[in-house]
């Protein structure tokens, strides 16, 4: 399902990883080596394994580089160097063309949520099924049932400005979900929520979780981990210090 060999990642002044730019020209392979020369690695040779249907915590202070982890799982970024496989496909050499699909099977909850605004709440989960060309009343019956789960349904119509954080957050984690993806990203998923909806929340991964769906959720929140123990990933300086072995 998901295999990090020995990788490591870099980003350049503007942001983007060094692996990501193509030079031209002579003068811009100077200025490429210059900046893959003094930008400084945000992770080193992190190596691990997760098996189809796992569930990992992913562990770190701010700063560690758990987000930079989740960029490369969700294909935002890809290596400086070493290899990743994802569900099949090495990633490291695989063309532009290869990762749309893979992007596809991958549901994302962000930690600043990303809705869209001029979308009513409703459409905004409804988004990935119709991108994915589902009819429309199978669509209305799916999305409603997941509101009802997260506990919006009386708020199909509006819009997230409406919305308190927590909310928000709930309708992130039910657009993540909805189309049930082989691999399921979070990104702190609980910092805008009480106890009672952080554990509802947990809930509903777990349910992800049993029918097939890889979990991977990044949290600072180690009350939560104890409540729900899972082999995790503990990250540090870039550097991966602690893996407890499910495979």
């Amino acid at each position: 399902m998901l295999r990090f060999e020995m990788v490591g990642l870099r980003y350049d002044r503007v942001g983007q990883t060094a692996a990501a730019r193509i030079p031209r020209t002579g003068a811009d392979r100077r200025g490429e080596a210059a900046r893959t020369r003094t930008a400084p690695d945000v992770l080193h040779n992190i190596s691990f394994r997760l098996q189809a249907g796992g569930f990992r915590w992913l562990l770190g202070p701010s700063g560690a580089g758990k987000s930079s982890i989740l960029r490369l799982m969700y294909l935002a970024v890809r290596p400086t160097s070493g290899r990743l496989n994802l569900l099949g496909t090495d990633v490291t050499t695989a063309p532009r063309s290869a990762l749309p699909p893979l992007r596809r099977r991958i549901g994302v909850v962000f930690q600043d949520f990303r809705l869209l605004s001029h979308l009513s709440a409703f459409d905004n989960v409804a988004l990935p099924l119709r991108l994915a060309g589902r009819p429309e009343g199978q669509i209305k019956a799916d999305v409603t049932e997941l509101m009802r789960w997260v506990g919006l349904s009386r708020y199909l119509d509006l819009p997230p400005a409406a919305l308190s954080g927590g909310e928000q957050q709930r309708i992130a984690i039910a657009r993540a979900v909805i189309t049930r993806p082989a691999l399921l990203l979070a990104d702190e998923p609980t910092g805008n929520l009480d106890d009672a909806q952080a554990e509802r929340l947990m809930q509903l991964f777990k349910e992800m979780n049993r029918i097939g769906t890889t979990v991977v959720v990044a949290t600072h929140n180690e009350a939560l981990v104890q409540r729900h123990p899972a082999p995790a990933l503990r990250l540090s300086e870039g550097r991966l210090v602690a893996v407890d072995r499910d495979d």
